[in-house]
C-alpha cells in the first residue's frame, strides 16, 4: 500500500498521521491511503465528481470541424 501524507485539498503535509481522517483508493499492493487535515477537507475530496470515460458515453468527444487544413479549399 502506498501512503500519501499531503492533503490533496489543502496541500499541507501531515507529519503525525494519528487521528487524521483518510480514504483508501484501490485495493491490494497498489492501494493508496490518502490522509487529510480534517473531515472538511476529506469531504471536499469525496465530493469531487469522477469521470469514467470508458463507461460514460453521454458525452461525444468527436470534433466535426476540419483541423489543420483538412477539407478546406484554398
Amino acid at each position: 500500500m502506498r501512503i500519501e501524507r499531503t492533503d490533496p485539498i489543502t496541500g499541507h503535509t501531515i507529519m503525525d498521521l494519528e487521528g487524521h481522517p483518510f480514504v483508501l483508493e484501490g485495493m491490494g499492493p497498489n492501494a493508496l491511503k490518502i490522509y487529510f487535515d480534517d473531515e472538511v477537507s476529506k469531504k471536499a475530496y469525496l465530493d469531487i465528481m469522477i469521470e469514467y470515460p470508458g463507461k460514460d458515453f453521454t458525452v461525444n468527444l468527436d470534433n466535426p470541424s476540419p483541423m489543420g487544413g483538412e477539407g478546406r479549399e484554398h
